[in-house]
């Protein structure tokens, strides 16, 4: 085959290949979805994947079996490599076959493998010898022509497409980055208050039990200072039951509760004492 007519090959199977992607989808998602890595109506991988398999098969075609094991093994590893090369390019997996069983990586899977040999077998034995005998219909210049057109369109939407995904990924890192710098400041924020809980938590531990402390102390001065009331003191309040000082009225009036309760405790023991002794 000549240079013009492959490149020629390779738009019309990459349009055919986007137009069976089209279809699928609408099947499966009941609307149109544009299915190309590619803005416009072509998938490059179909049209690639189309001429090396009836470049390399060809010789193939009458031998059936042969021809499906060798069209899996090359469109196979051509969908494998595509799927491997635009994720460490573009850093996305443009498709996922992880959930089907037999995969490798997510690139390839062997139900679609088998799907994939069946294609290119009925591509080989029926497609290209139609879609062969048409292109030769056309003339050489013609050929070139349409050659130059579509390559130029396919060099501008590859130039588009391309710069939307790095744009569309540098907008995902900024995003990243800006949530990267909340989580920052959401565990800044965090540990803070969690610092600041936990230290005032040990710092009001610390101060409750200096505060114990300290209210036993004070507790043991009070009690030591209720009990160390000299004789003048219990002298005045028993001569001056009805006494109201004019400041302390409170502390007053605690001393003269203690005091009283003291008296009747000490009353109450010498009539104990009275009575045992005169029981004996």
């Amino acid at each position: 085959m000549e240079i013009q007519n492959i490149i020629l090959y390779f738009f019309i199977y990459g349009f055919l290949g986007w137009c069976t992607e089209v279809a699928y989808a609408a099947v499966k998602e009941r609307k149109f979805v544009n299915r190309g890595f590619l803005n416009g109506p072509i998938c490059p991988i179909y049209g690639v994947g189309v001429v090396i398999v009836v470049q390399l098969l060809d010789p193939y075609a009458h031998q059936l079996g042969l021809l499906y094991l060798l069209s899996i093994v090359l469109t196979t590893t051509l969908e494998w490599l595509t799927g491997f090369a635009l994720d460490k390019l573009f850093h996305h997996k443009w498709w996922d076959y992880s959930e089907v069983p037999f995969n490798l990586n997510g690139y390839v899977c062997i139900p679609f493998s088998a799907a994939w040999g069946a294609a290119c077998v009925f591509v080989v034995k029926i497609v290209h010898p139609l879609i062969c005998k048409l292109v030769l219909l056309v003339p050489k210049w013609l050929t070139i022509g349409e050659d130059v057109a579509f390559g130029i369109s396919i060099f501008v939407d590859i130039s588009v497409t391309v710069a939307a995904i790095l744009k569309f990924n540098k907008r995902l890192e900024k995003m990243e980055e800006i949530a990267a710098e909340f989580h920052r400041i959401s565990d800044q924020i965090g540990s803070d208050i969690y610092k600041s809980v936990m230290e005032g938590m040990e710092r009001q531990e610390r101060i409750k039990e200096q505060t114990e402390a300290r209210k036993e102390e004070l507790r043991g001065m009070y009690l030591e200072l209720q009990k160390r009331s000299p004789r003048m003191t219990t002298r005045m309040l028993r001569a001056f039951p009805k006494m109201q000082p004019r400041l302390y009225k409170e502390q007053f009036g605690r001393l003269k509760e203690f005091r009283r309760s003291e008296w009747l405790a000490t009353k109450a023991l010498k009539k104990a004492r009275k009575a045992a002794k005169k029981n004996k």
